[in-house]
């Protein structure tokens, strides 16, 4: 029988991690992603693996974004010493984004400690540092795609493309020997079909279990040619009244889709050279990245290549790397096409632009990725008037345009479309994805193909054999909190620090030693509450 525990990527989209042991008990890994979004979902990647990872001989990569890679550092920091597998350019991707990782992790870590300072807590270490996560990029083994590997007695695989960014991967897994060989599939992050640059995922036949990712497993994409005839209209708009547009971008393959979109305008004839700026170190390096692996290209992107054009470049384009380039961009006037970021507006070089454009009337905003709720970005793309940018509210004036055909993710119709080439009726675990996307697309699957879908949980583990599965339930089940009660006891304990503030006000205990500074902070906390109201 053959054990995997879903570690990650179960009943959320990040995260990603499952745990495969042999019946002899050989232990390999697929993905070994971060936990992102909120303090508890955060926590995860401080706790227990559910392993010893110094057992673990093969962590299988599907492709190098932070929710699939990136707590390899911490595995290795905690007694990895085997092999990392992953199609080439994912190691070289893996390489620019684990060591940005480590930087942010030691930020956000010199962050916390400082505010834990001035309430006499305890030092914040981060998950990781830079200096880690350069050390766990010597695992790194890139293997090529289409060729079964041998990695354990018993234990075989193969990459497949998976078409959702460059180097993406599909992993086909055989366990057992012979005939008793049990072949498990996982899909990683599927690419939808005509994505640019990259091919088409790869088709797959056969297999006993799929592992299905369902990001988007409830939605639709807009239509590409309406999405791109969207941006066209909003760099008409800023041109005509000669202001920037803004866009957040993700660093790795939403950056490079709309640089190749803007090269194809221009090559077409749809607008005027206008500058153009890259304004985020790390796209800069992806950008480079892609360009070196053009073998991965498909056909359309190739065909570009061999008329002798770059797909990523056009008059007026500049790469601006050091923060003094970067801020010579709004010291500019006229138009201009800003490139930044981070892609929700969170952090990064794109809250500088934002908070010198988006009051401008004229300028504009293009949204072209998903935007978390909470983040600066959602903020805009729900319509708010303004939002708080360092500190300080920024009116919202800029044309907002909102984009939806540039994902990179296949929609719910392309993940049906993936499975419907599957001839032996594979049992399907549905995961990657949040509780409403995985229930519509596991029950889409069962009407649709008459195939037994099951959405498995974080920390589940699934006993296989042929043709036949076992679950069983977390050890511990992780206990959700109460939002609402944990809200109604926080805003208590500020009742009682307001009183007690109020009475030393009124008594002068703090006379003399109080500011503007202090009232400054009583401020944003004013601020912050009334950002909490819907």
């Amino acid at each position: 029988m053959i054990r995997i525990v879903c570690l990650g990527g179960a009943g959320s989209v990040t995260g990603s991690c499952y745990l495969v042991e042999n019946p002899q008990g050989k232990k390999v890994l697929v993905d070994c992603g971060l936990f992102q979004g909120g303090r508890q979902m955060e926590e995860r990647n401080r706790g227990d693996w559910g392993f010893d990872p110094k057992e673990v001989r093969t962590l299988f990569l599907t492709h190098a974004h932070i929710d699939h890679s990136g707590r390899i550092p911490k595995l290795v920091k905690d007694g990895f010493e085997g092999k990392i597998m992953t199609s080439p350019p994912t190691a070289e991707l893996c390489e620019i984004m684990l060591l940005d990782s480590g930087h942010v992790q030691e930020m956000d870590a010199e962050w916390q400690t400082r505010k834990n300072r001035r309430r006499a807590k305890k030092e914040v270490y981060p998950l990781y540092t830079t200096e880690e996560a350069m050390e766990s990029l010597r695992f790194l083994s890139p293997v090529g795609r289409d060729q079964i590997v041998t990695v354990e007695p018993g234990i075989k695989a193969r990459l497949r493309n998976a078409g959702h960014i460059l180097g993406s991967s599909i992993l086909e897994l055989w366990v057992g020997e012979g005939n008793e060989a049990i072949k498990i599939v996982f899909s990683g992050d599927l690419g939808k079909n005509h994505q640019l640059i990259v091919r088409d995922p790869h088709e797959i036949f056969d297999a006993d279990y799929l592992f299905l990712e369902s990001t988007y497993g409830n939605r639709r994409h807009h239509s590409f040619e309406q999405s791109k005839e969207e941006l066209l209209e909003a760099i008409r708009y800023s041109v005509s009244q000669g202001e920037k547009v803004i866009i957040p971008a993700f660093a790795v393959e939403r950056t490079q889709e709309i640089l190749y979109v803007l090269s194809e305008f221009y090559r077409k004839g749809l607008f005027k050279e206008i500058p153009i700026y890259l304004d985020s170190p790390l796209a800069i390096k992806a950008t480079e990245i892609f360009r070196k692996n053009k073998k991965y290209y498909d056909q359309e992107a190739q065909a570009i290549v061999d008329k002798g054009h770059d797909p990523f470049d056009m008059p007026g384009l500049h790469f601006t790397p050091t923060t003094r380039e970067s801020m010579a961009i709004n010291e500019g006037t006229g138009p201009a096409i800003v490139i930044a970021g981070s892609g929700m507006c969170t952090a990064g070089r794109i809250k500088h632009h934002l908070k010198h454009n988006l009051w401008r009337k004229g300028a504009s905003v293009v949204i072209v990725g998903f935007q978390a709720k909470g983040t600066t970005g959602r903020k805009i793309v729900d319509g708010a008037k303004e939002v708080k940018i360092f500190r300080e509210n920024v009116a919202v004036r800029a044309k907002v345009f909102t984009i939806g055909g540039f994902s990179a993710h296949a929609d719910q119709e392309d993940l049906l479309e993936w499975v419907s080439h599957f001839e032996s009726n594979p049992r399907v675990f549905v995961i990657h994805g949040e509780p409403e996307a995985s229930k519509a697309l596991a029950k889409e699957i069962q009407e649709r193909f008459n195939l037994i879908a099951h959405i498995p949980k974080w920390k589940e583990r699934l006993i296989l054999r042929p043709r036949e599965v076992t679950i069983e339930g977390p050890e511990e089940m992780e206990q959700l909190p109460d939002v609402k009660t944990a809200m109604l006891n926080t805003i208590v304990d500020l009742e009682r620090e307001l009183e007690i503030l109020k009475r030393r006000i009124k008594s002068d205990e703090l006379e003399g030693k109080i500011g503007e500074e202090e009232m400054d902070r009583l401020e944003y906390i004013k601020e912050e509450l009334q950002a909490t109201l819907p």
